[in-house]
C-alpha cells in the first residue's frame, strides 16, 4: 500500500510543479484573444486527437454553453474532431492528415482562432491545420509539450506545458483551457 501511495504523492507532486511553470502571460493572451474574438464575432474553432480531443470538446461546451448561455455576448465555437461522420469520411476517402484542415476551408475566415491541442506537437492533422489557419489570417493558440515539437514553433500564441508525459500534459491541457473558460463564466468583467 506505501509503495501504491507513494505513487500517487509523487505524481500529484510532479504536476503540482508541472502546473506552477505554466506561462500565466501566455494564457492571459489567449483569454484576450477569445474575448476579442467574441465581441467581432469570430468564429473559434477547436481541434486535437484522442485525449486532446476530449479536451476539445470539452472546450466548446464551456465556451458554446458556460460562457455564452444568458449573455448577451456569445461564444461561435466549433469542435473540429466532434463530427466523426466527417472525420471518418475525409480518413476513408482522402487522408486523416486532411481531418481537419478540409472543415477549416469550408468555415474558417481571416480574424478567426484556431485552438489546436497535441502532447506530442508532431500530429500531422493538427500542424496542417494550423498551417493553414495561419495563412488563411486566422489567429492560433497551441497547446502542447514544451520540450520539442512543430506546433510549439508555428502556433502564434503557444501555450508549452513543460513536460513530456502524456498526463501531466493532459491534466495542464485541461487546466489550460479551464483558466481560458472559466475566465469569461466566473468574472463578469469579461
Amino acid at each position: 500500500m506505501n509503495d501504491k501511495k507513494a505513487f500517487v504523492v509523487s505524481y500529484l507532486d510532479d504536476l503540482i510543479e508541472t502546473i506552477s511553470e505554466l506561462d500565466t502571460g501566455a494564457l492571459t493572451r489567449a483569454v484576450m484573444t477569445l474575448r476579442e474574438a467574441r465581441d467581432r464575432g469570430s468564429q473559434v474553432f477547436v481541434c486535437g486527437n484522442g485525449g486532446s480531443a476530449s479536451t476539445a470538446s470539452h472546450m466548446v461546451v464551456d465556451l458554446l454553453k458556460g460562457a455564452s448561455y444568458g449573455r448577451t455576448r456569445r461564444f461561435r465555437i466549433i469542435g473540429l474532431s466532434d463530427s466523426i461522420a466527417t472525420i471518418t469520411a475525409y480518413a476513408n476517402d482522402v487522408d486523416y492528415d486532411r481531418i481537419f484542415v478540409e472543415q477549416l476551408r469550408n468555415f474558417a475566415a481571416p480574424g478567426d482562432i484556431l485552438v489546436a491541442l497535441s502532447g506530442s506537437g508532431t500530429s500531422k492533422n493538427v500542424i496542417e491545420a494550423v498551417e493553414y489557419a495561419n495563412g488563411a489570417g486566422l489567429t492560433t493558440i497551441g497547446l502542447t509539450t514544451g520540450l520539442g515539437g512543430r506546433l510549439r514553433e508555428i502556433s502564434r500564441l503557444p501555450i508549452a506545458v513543460p513536460s513530456s508525459h502524456m498526463g501531466r500534459l493532459e491534466d495542464c491541457f485541461l487546466i489550460a483551457v479551464h483558466v481560458m473558460c472559466y475566465a469569461f463564466m466566473d468574472d463578469e468583467t469579461f
